[in-house]
């Protein structure tokens, strides 16, 4: 069963109840699914695994390592091994990049680890996501993008204008400035202007089992009428400026990247766009929207 953060509600269908505990310094940072504990079982020296018997049921980080860099280097050994092995599917996405892991995102990190393998051991994970939006005739648009055809993941679905993973070299507005200079080619003296506004969290569970607790940090971006976003590191197709209707029409389809759709359905909410008493089609809908992220 999966709990919705938001109001405690139980959904079937998830695996989370399954996963085990992921423990480091006896405080819990992840979930384990059960196919990746037994496979961690091979590793003793820098996993422990209880199923119960003698222990409640849990993952722990060997307390033996107790600084960052021990159990960096640590966990990394372990996921290169599992990478030449072949051993789960979203191995095969290794980045080279990594992130922070921590009970909270202000604490200081235990460890960091391949961004790839994160759904392995359940740990959360935070990225930056910019709606950027300008007037046409006194009316607001949004400029979106379109991924890449040959990205990993959600190939040729509408994004948000710019958005990327916090590795852990960078903070939010580092993290921020530097996808709107790679993706869009927005000056850092224009993407400073940007205003944080909140922050969206969720868990959806991947087709390889793995579980992926995230956190996106927002911004909002008056953009100048005359600015046109340019494609720059190549993980985006094209950009579209779209009316706020387009944008709430496109939210409710299978075109949009689902993470960025709550994105910008917060967008409209937050600008009274969308509210629960308008017409058809019913917006309380749209307000109560539950995405389903494959």
């Amino acid at each position: 069963m999966e709990r919705d953060p938001n109001n405690g509600k139980v959904y079937k269908g998830s695996s989370k109840a399954l996963c085990l505990p992921f423990m480091v310094a006896g405080q819990q940072v992840g979930y384990v699914p059960p196919a990746v504990a037994k496979c961690l079982h091979q590793y003793p020296t820098v996993f422990s695994v209880s199923q119960g018997d003698k222990a409640s049921p849990r993952v722990e980080l060997n307390k033996q390592l107790t600084s960052c860099d021990q159990r960096t280097a640590a966990v990394q050994r372990v996921l290169k091994e599992l990478k030449a092995q072949q051993a789960f599917p979203c191995l095969k996405g290794w980045r080279d990049e990594m992130y922070n892991v921590m009970p909270y995102f202000c604490d200081t990190p235990f460890f960091s680890m391949e961004r790839a393998a994160t759904p392995l051991l359940g740990v959360k994970t935070y990225g930056a996501h910019l709606n950027g939006y300008t007037w046409r005739n006194d009316e607001m648009h949004m400029w979106l993008a379109r991924r890449a055809l040959n990205k990993p993941t959600y190939p040729g679905l509408l994004d948000n204008l710019a958005a990327g993973g916090i590795s852990s070299e960078l903070g939010v507005r580092e993290t921020l400035i530097k996808e709107c200079q790679e993706e869009a080619c927005i000056p850092a003296s224009l993407a400073t202007l940007s205003k944080s506004v909140g922050t969206i969290s969720y868990t959806y569970e991947g087709s390889d089992g793995g579980i992926n607790p995230e956190c996106q940090f927002v911004y909002d971006l008056e953009l100048p009428e005359e600015f046109v976003p340019q494609v720059g590191d190549g993980e985006v197709q094209e950009f579209y400026l779209w009316s706020l209707d387009k944008v709430r029409e496109a939210i409710g389809s299978s075109d949009f990247k689902p993470n960025c759709a709550m994105v910008a359905l917060d967008f409209l909410i937050r600008h009274s766009y969308i509210q629960p008493d308008q017409g058809r089609p019913p917006q309380c809908q749209l307000c109560m929207v539950k995405v389903k992220i494959k």
